[in-house]
Parts: C-alpha cells; sequence; structure tokens
C-alpha cells in the first residue's frame, strides 16, 4: 500500500470504490484473498494477461483501505463461477456483528468489529466476461442470489445493483425492470466505455484531429444512452424507486507500446480530461436518477487518474477534473437552460459546451464547464442569482495541445490553475471559454 496514493486519493474526495470490478469479479474467490498473506493460494489471472496472481490484496485491504479513504465501499460479488452460499458468507463475513461461523473467522484475521458495507453488486457485465448469459436468464439468477441475501444489523440497508446493461442494449434494461421485484433491488448498473473503434483503438497520446472528434462523438453519445435507459425505467418504475448506475465508464485505447496488453495500462492527456468533464456534466445533469458512477480504474489502467513508475507518481488530467467536481458532491443540482455553440468537423456537428451547476448547503454554487473545441475559444453569459454575490472565483484544467499530458519528468505540465478572464456586468457573468479546457466556476453567496 502506498502512502503518496493513498494521500492523493483523499485529495480526490472519492465517496465509494468500488472492487473487484471488471472480468475478474466473476472468478474471483474472496476467502482465497483473507488469513496470513503467506498462505493464501496463488490463481492465474486469465483476464490480466495469464499473469499469476498471489491474492495479497483481499477484503480485510480492501475495506481498510476504504476506511483510510473515508470512502464508502462497493463490493462487485462473483455470481459468474460462484455460489449462493459464497457470497452470502462475503456478506456474512464483512457485516455481521455477532456470533456466526463467518464473523468469527473475521475475528480470527484480526478485525473484531464489521465493516457495514452497503453497496452490493451482484456479477459483473453477465451478458460477456460474467457468463455470456441472456437477460431471461441472468434474472432468475439475480432474484435467487438477492433472495438469499441478508444484512443482519441493518436489512434495508442494503443496496443491492443488478449487472447491467452495455451501451445501447435497452433490451437488457428492460428485462430487468419488468422481471425483478422492486423489493429485491435497489440500483441496475450500465457499462460504457469511449472507443472510436475496437478492433483498433488507437494510441493514448498520439492522435489526429479527426480521431480527436470522434472520441468526442463517442463520449457524447452516453446522454443518449442514459436518457433511454432511464426512459424504459419510468416506464416500470414511475416513482423511481430503482436507481441507474454506471459502475464503469472511461476512454480506452490501444496499450503503451512495451508494455503488457494484458494491464492496458495507457497515458492520460487532455483528451481525456475533455472526456472525463463532458461526461461528468452529463451524469450530474441526469442526477435524478442516475446517483452513483464509477470511473472504471484508479491506477495504471485504461484512463486511471494516477500513473506509476517504481517510486514515481503521476496525478493525470483526469485525476484533476475528477478533484474539482469534487464540489458537486452533497449539493444540490440547479437544472441549466444551455445555448451551445457547434464543434464542427469535416460537416458533422457536436455541442461545443457542456455544463452542470449545483448549490451547496452553505448557498454557494459551483458551474462547471467543459469546451470540447480543439480550436476555438467560445463566450459564454451566465446569468446570475438574484441573490447578492459577494465574490466569483475559476479554476480552470487546459494545456495548449491536445496531446499534452504529465509525465514522470514534467509531471506537473497540466494541473488545476486560477482563472481570471471574465467579467461581471450588469448581473450577468461574462467567459471567454479557451479551445479544449475545463472550468470551474464558484459563486459565493453573501
Amino acid at each position: 500500500m502506498r502512502i503518496d496514493i493513498i494521500n492523493a486519493l483523499k485529495e480526490m474526495k472519492i465517496p465509494n470504490l468500488r472492487w473487484p470490478g471488471g472480468c475478474f469479479a466473476d472468478t474471483y474467490h474472496w476467502k482465497e484473498g483473507i488469513g496470513p498473506k503467506e498462505e493464501r493460494p496463488t490463481i492465474v489471472n486469465q483476464w490480466w494477461g495469464g499473469v499469476t496472481e498471489d491474492n495479497s490484496f483481499g477484503t480485510h485491504d480492501f475495506l481498510n483501505l476504504c476506511e483510510a479513504l473515508e470512502t464508502e465501499p462497493y463490493i462487485s460479488g462473483n455470481i459468474g463461477s460462484g455460489t449462493v452460499r459464497e457470497f452470502t458468507d462475503w456478506l456474512q463475513y464483512v457485516n455481521h456483528e455477532g456470533v456466526s461461523p463467518m464473523a468469527d473467522l473475521r475475528r480470527e484475521n484480526g478485525r473484531e468489529k464489521p465493516w457495514n458495507v452497503r453497496f452490493w453488486g451482484l456479477g459483473n457485465e453477465a451478458w460477456g466476461c460474467g457468463g455470456h448469459m441472456t437477460a431471461e436468464y441472468y434474472i432468475d439468477i439475480y432474484r435467487q442470489y438477492a433472495t438469499f441475501m441478508t444484512d443482519w444489523t441493518n436489512s434495508e440497508n442494503l443496496y443491492r445493483v443488478a449487472s447491467g446493461a452495455s451501451g445501447s442494449d435497452y433490451n437488457w434494461t428492460e428485462v430487468l425492470m419488468k422481471n425483478i421485484p422492486k423489493n429485491l433491488i435497489e440500483a441496475v448498473a450500465l457499462h460504457y466505455y469511449v472507443v472510436i473503434d475496437w478492433s483498433n483503438k488507437g494510441s493514448a497520446k498520439s492522435f489526429s484531429e479527426k480521431q480527436y472528434f470522434q472520441t468526442m462523438q463517442r463520449a457524447h453519445k452516453i446522454d443518449e444512452y442514459i436518457t433511454k435507459h432511464i426512459a424504459i425505467m419510468d416506464q416500470y418504475d414511475p416513482q423511481r424507486k430503482v436507481d441507474l448506475i454506471v459502475d464503469e465508464w472511461g476512454g480506452w485505447y490501444n496499450v503503451e507500446p512495451g508494455t503488457n496488453p494484458g494491464f492496458l495500462y495507457q497515458q492520460n492527456t487532455i483528451r481525456d480530461a475533455m472526456i472525463a468533464g463532458m461526461t461528468l456534466n452529463i451524469f450530474n445533469n441526469h442526477a435524478q436518477r442516475l446517483t452513483m458512477a464509477n470511473l472504471a480504474q484508479t491506477v495504471n489502467v485504461l484512463q486511471a487518474v494516477i500513473l506509476t513508475h517504481e517510486k514515481k507518481l503521476i496525478l493525470t488530467p483526469t485525476y484533476h477534473v475528477m478533484k474539482m467536481y469534487a464540489v458537486h458532491q452533497d449539493a444540490t443540482l440547479i437544472p441549466l437552460q444551455l445555448e451551445s455553440p457547434l464543434f464542427s468537423f469535416e460537416g458533422e456537428n457536436l455541442p461545443a459546451i457542456s455544463a452542470s451547476a449545483s448549490k451547496n448547503e452553505t448557498g454557494d454554487i459551483h458551474v462547471s464547464v467543459v469546451n470540447i473545441d480543439s480550436k476555438k475559444s467560445h463566450a459564454a453569459t451566465i446569468i446570475l442569482p438574484d441573490t447578492k454575490v459577494s465574490q466569483i472565483s475559476m479554476d480552470a484544467i487546459g494545456s495548449p495541445n491536445l496531446q499534452d499530458h504529465n509525465t514522470f519528468e514534467n509531471p506537473n505540465k497540466i494541473q488545476i490553475q486560477p482563472f481570471d478572464d471574465f467579467i461581471v456586468k450588469k448581473g450577468k457573468l461574462q467567459i471567454n471559454i479557451p479551445a479544449h479546457s475545463v472550468l470551474m466556476i464558484k459563486v459565493n453567496a453573501n
């Protein structure tokens, strides 16, 4: 466990952390990751390039990490190759405070008090590497597992997440919403990766103007997907008792040359900051139904927030965007009316500007704004609230080139910087938003 990584993640103010996640989740048997590390069995991780996994990082390590980060754990359970008993034993191991076989085993392994884990995923990508199930088959498996889940301390506090659709698979969502009783489910998941071409994903740091525009097209598409999945959920759950969770998302490119293809290690550029900012704005604006989202990876994989090399560490552009957006947590969404100029390329158009806004408990307003236009800055006008404004301040993330990124030789090339290209005039805030940049506007209420 690296203290520098823990400290960096604390700065992000992570509200929840999902593990083990990915295809590995449905091959993970949790009892192999508890007890003395030297006695834990090794396995071959078929999803990670066939490398040996020594199980040195297990349940205690993950839940203790969450405590250190002051974040809620979200465990993705194995229903692809596991059993109902294995799953419910895990729940008992981490949540049961009284006397029971699993609670006693936890105490033998050095943990007296339970962790009281609330969030539980029932399988991962059941339509794919989680078992290549049909939606009709998965709902029966889900109902079986959900029935036998019991939290002995506070049963109504358990939050069960069904393995949901990929992208535009609306039938999957409809089958789940139609056939899973609402007393057995709290949320349906959705996975979406920003990929230009699955057969050749392109370089993470060497890409053309056309590839950049295509990436922004794919990233923007998630707004349509979320809107349509929510419409299906509203049909079967008009009272919105079941949440939507995007518990894997992010950009996916070819691995960096010379690295293990199975490790999915890639660099992180300004393009990824655009993906992160625009995606988070979309998530925020769907907050009535979409209540949680989990960037797919944390360290050294896909659109990671941290990259390491030996003892060195890089905070990526994505890290800085997510740290910047933390001010929206536990705040109230402010719906926006947004008129955006167009970002055009070879006859195709996208909205250049995305934004989301929130108001916190003290009355301060934060507006996050992203300009994905690769060439043009855009002027924007924001009508200020009627209440008296004591101060306006802004931060920005940007760089001259889309391909710019932090390196181990220059780790601070891209970071959060103060921004002052704005004026306040007659109750309006006028801003010049630079090309390919992310802004966070803070309006202090008096």
